[in-house]
């Protein structure tokens, strides 16, 4: 087993790094822009009933602006090779 000091020497006797998983990131954006509907939902029912919110519907929708933006990310690189 070689040293640590021996592997930062000489980089090229390591193993080679796995290839990175593929994940399909629609699903995973998808799911975050559902739980922030869900929290635009719930804080809309407190602000309309009255409570303070302190700004929480803005960060909600920011947060479902954010993950469309993803998903057009995502969807313009769902083809890109895995390097």
């Amino acid at each position: 087993m070689p040293t640590v000091m021996s592997l930062l020497l000489h980089p090229e006797r390591r193993r080679p790094s796995p290839p990175p998983e593929r994940v399909d990131l629609r699903r995973v954006i998808l799911l975050g822009i559902i739980v922030w509907s869900v929290a635009l939902v719930a804080t809309s029912v407190l602000a309309l009933a009255g409570q303070p919110t302190g700004g929480a519907v803005g960060v909600c929708l920011a947060g479902i602006t954010l993950g469309g933006l993803g998903l057009l990310w995502a969807r313009r690189h769902r083809d890109d090779p895995a390097d």
